[in-house]
């Protein structure tokens, strides 16, 4: 297949490009690497050293001797949009290239503005890019579980059969969005619908969990293809952050009574949900939605997973539990269906020790590059 990676000089997108040029598909990235300008904006970077776009696309081609083609610019302007479309002729298009923070969206009124207008019109200018070049284009798009919140009642996988006053219809599962980032992935979501349903565009929306993990088999190959990993307090995910604190010695940070439960997969099975996807693509007019993760924690199971592996690695791992900077639930019922992907055929990489252990020991090996000052959060939403 042709296959744009849109945003894929990022945590997912990278490691998603390798994985479809080994298999053998046309790849192309399209980013404007501003992940990279937001590290020096919040003075941090990532755990491991990163090379630059051209430096690991260069070392992919030596290594693998497969090209991956960069489009180098911004989805907020529809003409570079309109060219790439034009020039690469894409079969599937997965669109990573958001802002993908909460805590980086909630800083205040100029960074929610920010996330929103690059969200919500990048995706937008896709949309249109499909429909007047390539119109039979599968839109694979990363959604988010956060647009769901935390119902007291079954997380459905992206739609919800209602009975109201006699009458009966299947409808979008209602949206408790957690911040400005995950309201504009709503926003997308009905967007996308919409032109599914006005123009017939096939897309498929994946609501992922959070991220955990740093290797797959394409990134270990060499260190200029290594992944970025991020443990600060604005851009760090729960699992990746307490293996970096349990490494330095610092408290794993456990925000509130840490009774927040949330949906959570491996890196390597994101790579496995979008090939699923994109080799089983949405009929033409067809909005599907597939919950993306494989197993559900509480963020105090998580900082205590990680803490025994810690002590059996000799390493002085204590919890610390910090006021929550977030307006959330600290206890809540949370159950939500994840079957469709399992259906097609994925086969999840369960959380385990080994891999905990193996996260610690890449910390162990990068210390030298945490920096203590930004993993605290410093943003709230009140």
């Amino acid at each position: 297949m042709k296959i744009i990676i849109a945003g894929g000089d990022g945590f997912c997108g990278w490691p998603t490009a390798l994985h479809f040029s080994e298999r053998g598909h046309e790849v192309a990235i399209v980013d404007n690497c501003i992940r990279r300008e937001w590290d020096k904006e919040l003075g941090t970077r990532s755990l491991t050293p990163i090379a630059t776009i051209q430096e690991r696309l260069a070392a992919w081609k030596e290594i693998s001797e497969k090209d991956i083609k960069l489009y180098y610019g911004d989805l907020q302007d529809y003409e570079f949009v309109r060219h790439v479309f034009e020039d690469f002729e894409p079969e599937a298009f997965v669109h990573f290239a958001e802002q993908r923070s909460a805590p980086y969206s909630m800083i205040d009124r100029d960074h929610a503005v920010f996330t929103q207008v690059n969200n919500v019109v990048g995706t937008l200018n896709v949309l249109f890019a499909i429909k007047e070049t390539v119109p039979d284009c599968h839109l694979i798009k990363l959604g988010t579980m956060g647009e769901y919140g935390t119902p007291n009642i079954d997380i459905e996988e992206g739609y919800i059969r209602i009975q109201h006053k006699g009458r009966e219809d299947v409808l979008p599962y209602p949206k408790q969005p957690f911040s400005f980032y995950h309201l504009s992935k709503v926003h997308d979501s009905h967007n996308i619908m919409f032109t599914c349903k006005a123009w017939g565009i096939r897309a498929t929306d994946l609501n992922q969990g959070v991220v955990y993990g740093l290797w797959t088999d394409e990134t270990r190959r060499d260190e200029r293809l290594y992944n970025r990993v991020d443990y600060d307090g604005v851009f760090g995910t729960a699992l990746n952050r307490f293996c970096v604190q349990a490494a330095v010695g610092h408290p794993l940070t456990v925000y509130g009574k840490g009774g927040q439960t949330r949906a959570f997969l491996d890196i390597r099975d994101t790579l496995q949900c979008i090939e699923l996807a994109a080799l089983h693509p949405a009929d033409r007019g067809e909005f599907r939605v597939f919950n993306q993760f494989t197993e559900q924690f509480s963020v105090l199971q998580l900082a205590e997973r990680v803490q025994k592996v810690a002590r059996e690695m000799g390493l002085d791992a204590n919890i610390e539990h910090l006021p929550n900077p977030r307006v959330e639930k600290e206890e809540h019922y949370y159950n939500a269906v994840h079957t469709k992907l399992l259906d097609l055929g994925l086969k999840p990489h369960y959380l385990s020790d080994e891999l905990i252990r193996e996260l610690i020991q890449t910390a162990e090996r990068y210390r030298d590059r945490v920096d203590f000052d930004v993993i605290r959060p410093k943003v709230t939403w009140r």
